[in-house]
């Protein structure tokens, strides 16, 4: 039986089209492509493999993966959210994956928008920048780069209070005006 088999090195070598290139194999031989033994299995912090454990509004997530029961008291809305959180994803992706707004700005952990105080639980925050560890070390924390490592209850800030909390002794002469121009420039670039 005559078989056109790509060969994609002999392409190079010869130049030839490699469907063009006949080749002959034995009929009892069957060649079988099983696309799993070449896909690659990779991890990181933010998984996206669902299965198995299911969240409020239908989430599913992997069952070897700890989740945690998460409560935000949103103080400006005057509302009170309860949802699961996987150890290894973003408390304030996964409240937005569930249909929950919280505040935000940023996404990458450098501002105040998403701070909240931890009133039970841990977190995890490794780049959340925009609090300094006086801060962490006094409960605040960042939703936007913060794992949960226990079941948590936590209360929004005000953006200001924790900007003046982190930054007020650097600028003696007041609170700093929020530049919603350079905001929204800079929630274009993503």
């Amino acid at each position: 039986m005559e078989l056109g088999i790509p060969c994609y090195s002999c392409t190079s070598v010869y130049g030839k089209p490699a469907l063009n290139r006949k080749t002959t194999t034995p009929k009892t031989h069957t060649y079988h492509f099983n696309p799993s033994k070449f896909r690659r299995k990779t991890t990181s912090e933010l998984q996206t493999t669902p299965v198995e454990v299911t969240g409020r509004a239908g989430n599913s997530y992997p069952a070897s993966i700890p989740t945690h029961k998460v409560t935000v008291h949103d103080r400006q809305r005057g509302v009170v959210h309860e949802f699961v959180v996987p150890e290894d994803q973003y408390i304030l992706h996964t409240a937005e994956s569930q249909n929950i707004s919280l505040p935000f700005a940023c996404r990458h952990g450098c501002c105040t928008s998403c701070a909240v105080r931890i009133k039970s639980g841990e977190i995890r925050q490794p780049n959340a920048l925009g609090i300094s560890a006086e801060l962490k070390s006094k409960g605040y924390a960042l939703l936007c780069v913060g794992f949960p490592t226990s079941d948590l209850e936590v209360e929004t800030q005000d953006e200001d209070e924790v900007y003046w909390l982190q930054f007020g002794r650097y600028f003696a002469r007041g609170p700093i005006d929020r530049d919603d121009y350079a905001l929204e420039l800079a929630m274009g670039d993503e």
